[in-house]
């Protein structure tokens, strides 16, 4: 095979290759939580756990770290429209936490502001683990 063939080779399978990514795109889901995720969503809960646990070891230092999600609730949602461009779920409920606690949490699911603006991301707070009051006093942002 001459060193010309070899480049034309590797040309066409680039292009097959797009073609197939275009003709078949990653799904909104493929970058995490998908825009239309509703509260008690697994990639939901799993993402808030993964950052809460990122944020215990660096941020609150106190080796908590959430077990369990229970009365998982939607609050309200509020759709793209004449006031907003993201659709916005606001949920409600329970964490049990490793050191026998249990307490509230509040979340939302932003549609289409996740990676690159690609599926959803989700902001959450829980009460009394916001010192520097992130979210307002008592969660406020997020409920």
């Amino acid at each position: 095979m001459s060193k010309h063939q070899s480049v034309l080779g590797l040309f066409a399978l680039g292009a097959l290759l797009a073609v197939g990514w275009l003709a078949d795109p990653a799904p909104a889901n493929a970058f995490g939580i998908r825009s239309n995720a509703q509260c008690e969503s697994p990639a939901v809960l799993r993402a808030i756990s993964h950052r809460f646990s990122i944020a215990d070891r660096n941020v609150l230092k106190r080796g908590l770290a959430i077990e369990d999600y229970f009365d998982i609730h939607q609050n309200r949602y509020v759709p793209a429209g004449e006031t907003t461009m993201i659709d916005r779920r606001y949920c409600h409920g329970k964490v049990a936490m490793n050191d026998g606690q249990a307490r509230t949490i509040w979340y939302m699911i932003e549609a289409g502001q996740g990676f690159a603006g690609v599926g959803g991301n989700v902001e959450y707070c829980i009460s009394g683990l916001d010192p520097w009051r992130i979210y307002g006093a008592y969660c406020r942002s997020v409920r």
